[in-house]
């Protein structure tokens, strides 16, 4: 009985292995397709510093990011005058 079963399995493995698969055939690309551009071509910052909108999106964003640190760290040293800590032992100068 042991003798048919494994004849079976064999038999049925071999056949799996003749018979192509129609999606073996179809050669898949994954993540390669997303290097296609649509549009303009995207420069570096420094090729072409005047126009945004023809930048990278990696490097609009470092500006972008850039540009809001300097524009709050700004403000806060307006907002709070900036004062200078004063040592002690020296005399005030005001």
């Amino acid at each position: 009985m042991a003798a048919w079963t494994a004849a079976a399995r064999q038999a049925i493995n071999i056949g799996r292995l003749s018979t192509p698969k129609s999606t073996s055939l179809v050669h898949r690309r994954g993540m390669a397709g997303s290097a296609d551009h649509h549009g303009p071509p995207r420069v570096n910052i420094w090729q072409d510093p005047l126009s945004p909108s023809k930048w990278k999106e990696e490097h609009f964003v470092i500006a972008s990011l850039t540009g809001w640190g300097v524009l709050i760290y700004s403000s806060y040293k307006f907002f709070t005058g900036g004062k200078k800590e004063e040592k002690v032992g020296e005399p005030n100068k005001a």
